[in-house]
């Protein structure tokens, strides 16, 4: 081989490759091989290593675009950079509904007010379910002698017996979120640092709590430094005797708690999501450590000079084992399964109460028979449809999230960062679809911040959330404010519209599948994924649209038409397109709003027209296909 040889690094496939490999031994080996026909030994050589040499440069070029979040498609690699970006992708959303919890209690004899001596005692995390299967969580236990503006206790009678009361019906309400709680068993060997476990389940919502053979708990953080953790803990005279006079107003304390058992998760795939601990030992504790720089320095040997020394305040805050390793012992995990678009039921399909704990809140109770028929008296109802259920992460809801939450930083400065935090809200407190945030006086740095938020519904359409939802985002944003800011969560406006439109094909093309493929091109264009709240339509996108889908030679027509009713299944809201079009642009409302063609199989429709008389109408059916 010649010296300093010419290579070239510009051939990428197969035929460059192998046009490169001739012309290499053409100029460096003119006299040793001279057969370049297709059939000869020598391009058989050279074309297997061509061959090789393109699946190889194919596999590094994939490789290389794995390792970037805007070009990545496997889902196991998206996961891994999007954590890297501090972002959780979902692998479901469990819905959030307001749910109804009735129980009877007989009258007093005496002077016929309700019996208290009857009401019972649910406890949370009771399950309640539909008869489509669908099962939802109480979160917060009930008690039905406790009465209070925050927690009330509705009473009515509910049979009367010689025009007296005989029984009376009490009600409360709860939270309940969809899911199933699943326990589970680790078992934690010989001590080591960092150990991590798996659970490997189907649209998993996260975990509810992990306790130890001994009954300590680990707590789940952001990152395995965090030592602080909030809970929220029952106000009562024990535990606090100071402010327990205000449990009318303030039924639960939050608090921040310093702990050294602590997790963290994060999916590796869709049905795999890993558990972290730390790395300290079972026997050490951690210590709040306040430095002082008049002891720095003091009882260190021959350290004195170390008084000149920059300390970092951040040394103190944090411990160097990031929580104890949990060893020799069996952890009990329970979590949460289900979720989905299909938890997003409709009013009044939550009819049973099923696994959880209801007792009597006194023990001294009576009457055998009736205290069964108190039980059995207990129901359940759900006035409102269920709302946040979504289904887990897309690629591209990934990629869109990792990239807005790697700037928020765990606090929120901005408007974008309420924007990212409202979506990144952990899925068992219900789903945020779409969000946008607005300072109604921009000059003021501490002026309240309006976001409006909506939901998917069962059929993954757009609706407003439900109070439950948006108390629980008011409540997660309140942990990453700043000092001055206030959060109003209100509901975005839904504007519904179709599409019609007329092309002319091309000759020698078949004009249904022409037509088949504008309207799959305008569905894909239009689903509600891929808009936001305040996005404008513009029609010229449309147009090159389907300008470019192969066989359309004009595209003839293109209208875009206001649908309102709730009797026809749309928003209540009418909206004029054509006052709201400028410029080729139709623009949203000024009260924040989002465009959504609800029904993608009807309300898209379009038809093939000829330069002479007459047209050609491709009908509906099963292909989505309609006419105007």
């Amino acid at each position: 081989m010649a010296a300093n040889s010419d290579i070239k690094y510009i051939g990428r496939d197969f035929n460059n490759i192998r046009a490169e490999l001739i012309n290499y031994s053409q100029t460096y080996f003119p006299n040793t091989y001279t057969d370049f026909s297709p059939t000869s030994p020598g391009m058989m050589f050279m074309e297997q290593a061509a061959y090789v040499s393109d699946v190889m440069s194919f596999y590094l070029d994939n490789q290389i675009q794995e390792t970037y979040l805007q070009y990545a498609r496997q889902f196991d690699n998206l996961y891994d950079l999007a954590y890297m970006f501090s972002y959780k992708p979902k692998a479901t959303g469990l819905a959030s509904v307001d749910i109804d919890v009735y129980q009877q209690v007989p009258a007093v004899s005496a002077n016929k007010t309700p019996d208290y001596s009857y009401a019972l005692e649910i406890s949370d995390n009771t399950t309640v379910s539909s008869p489509s299967g669908q099962k939802f969580l109480i979160q917060d236990s009930i008690d039905f002698t406790v009465s209070s503006s925050n927690d009330p206790t509705t009473v009515s009678i509910a049979q009367i017996t010689a025009n007296e009361p005989e029984y009376y019906l009490l009600k409360k309400t709860r939270k309940a979120v969809s899911g199933t709680v699943i326990t589970t068993t680790l078992t934690a060997g010989a001590y080591q640092q960092f150990p991590t476990f798996q659970i490997s389940a189907t649209n998993i919502g996260g975990i509810i709590d992990i306790f130890d053979a001994d009954g300590n708990q680990f707590y789940e953080v952001d990152y395995l430094a965090q030592d602080l953790i909030y809970e929220g803990i029952k106000n009562t005279n024990v535990n606090d005797p100071n402010n327990y006079t205000n449990s009318n107003d303030t039924p639960y304390i939050l608090r921040t708690k310093s702990t050294n058992r602590r997790f963290v998760t994060r999916f590796l795939d869709e049905t795999t999501l890993q558990i972290q601990f730390g790395a300290g030992q079972p026997l050490q504790t951690d210590e709040l450590v306040v430095p002082n720089s008049d002891n720095v320095g003091i009882g260190l040997p021959f350290e004195q000079d170390k008084l000149t020394t920059a300390y970092s305040p951040t040394n103190f805050i944090f411990t160097n084992t990031y929580g104890i390793a949990p060893s020799n012992t069996t952890l009990t995990v329970r979590y949460l399964t289900g979720g989905g678009t299909a938890a997003n039921i409709n009013a009044g399909q939550i009819s049973s109460i099923g696994e959880g704990s209801i007792s009597f809140v006194t023990s001294q109770v009576g009457n055998t028979s009736l205290a069964q028929y108190v039980f059995d008296s207990v129901t359940v109802n759900n006035p409102i449809a269920a709302s946040g259920g979504q289904d887990g992460d897309s690629i591209e809801e990934i990629r869109q999230n990792s990239l807005s939450n790697y700037n928020t930083q765990l606090r929120n400065v901005t408007a974008d960062d309420y924007l990212v935090r409202a979506l990144s809200m952990p899925s068992r407190f219900g789903t945020i679809s779409k969000a946008w945030t607005q300072k109604p006086n921009a000059t003021d740095p501490n002026t309240t911040l309006d976001m409006y938020v909506l939901t998917y519904d069962v059929n993954q359409k757009l609706t407003t959330a439900s109070t439950s939802l948006k108390i629980n985002l008011q409540t997660y944003l309140n942990q990453y404010r700043m000092i001055g800011d206030t959060v109003d969560i209100k509901d975005a406006f839904i504007i519904n519209i179709a599409c019609s439109f007329e092309i002319i094909t091309l000759p020698n093309f078949n004009n249904s599948e022409v037509l088949a493929k504008c309207i799959t091109a305008l569905q894909d264009y239009f689903s509600i994924n891929k808009w936001v709240i305040n996005q404008p339509i513009i029609l010229r996108d449309l147009s090159v649209l389907l300008d470019s889908i192969d066989g359309v030679q004009t595209v003839q027509n293109l209208e875009i038409t206001n649908k309102a009713g709730t009797n026809s299944g749309y928003s209540q809201y009418a909206y004029s397109i054509a006052g709201a079009t400028q410029g080729g642009v139709i623009y949203p409302s000024l009260d924040p709003s989002i465009f959504e063609v609800k029904n993608l199989g009807s309300d898209i429709k379009g038809r093939v027209v000829s330069l002479g008389a007459g047209s050609y109408t491709v009908g509906g059916g099963a292909s989505g296909i309609g006419s105007f």
